[in-house]
């Protein structure tokens, strides 16, 4: 289990991390790493991705497990949450994912609602989960499938060439490319048709859990039953 970091928002655990590397990191790196993120921000354009009420076809994740998690069984019961993160060794999901375990799981299980972490990393690295004691399954995406039909991927400006055995970010994924996943929160209703998606181009600032559960007001409702 990890330290929780309580009551603090996920931007102020970013703005912590961002604080520790100032200190540490050299000033090439950080240059770097800012630069990265303003050409996704720069690059960002919401008109493309699946507005509220479209449908996204049916899809099949799979979890921790190797168990199948379909558009369909997710949703059967109403709407579903899906978090998409870059991947298991990412330090800012490793902040993400067990702030949400501890901000907002507990408030859409109250309400019924499941929530489910995605990446494009194949087979899931159940490192994350151990280290954060997730309670939430965590999930690839099999060729990117899901995360392509929402166009939430990008490549990196930089992608030098890797010698076989080298370590890389297709090899951590597991799919021998430099495409990624942009965060993004994802509500889809019965059916597979999008209540909600935000996207964040800088992985350092993503979807507070108020936000996501200002669009759930069935959470609210259950609470008050």
């Amino acid at each position: 289990m990890t330290d929780k970091a309580s009551g603090k928002t996920l931007g102020e655990r970013y703005a912590e991390l961002q604080a520790e590397r100032e200190r540490t990191w050299k000033p090439e790196q950080l240059a770097r790493n800012a630069g990265q993120r303003r050409v996704l921000v720069e690059r960002h354009a919401a008109k493309t991705y699946p507005r509220p009420g479209e449908t996204v076809a049916p899809f099949t994740v799979v979890d921790q497990d190797g168990q199948e998690l379909t558009r369909d069984t997710l949703t059967a019961n109403g709407p579903a949450v899906l978090i998409f993160f870059r991947f298991a060794g990412c330090p800012a999901c490793n902040l993400a994912l067990p702030y949400y375990n501890e901000t907002l799981l507990p408030r859409l299980r109250q309400a019924g609602i499941p929530l489910v972490a995605i990446s494009a990393q194949n087979p899931v690295d159940r490192g994350i989960i151990d280290r954060h004691g997730l309670n939430f399954p965590v999930a690839g995406d099999p060729g990117y499938a899901l995360a392509r039909t929402l166009g939430i991927t990008f490549l990196p400006e930089d992608q030098p060439q890797v010698t076989p055995g080298e370590s890389w970010i297709g090899a951590t994924l597991g799919t021998d490319s430099y495409e990624i996943d942009q965060p993004a929160v994802l509500i889809l209703d019965r059916g597979g048709k999008v209540r909600w998606l935000e996207v964040s181009p800088d992985w350092l600032d993503r979807t507070e859990s108020d936000a996501i559960l200002a669009q759930l007001p069935e959470v609210g409702a259950k609470a008050a039953a």
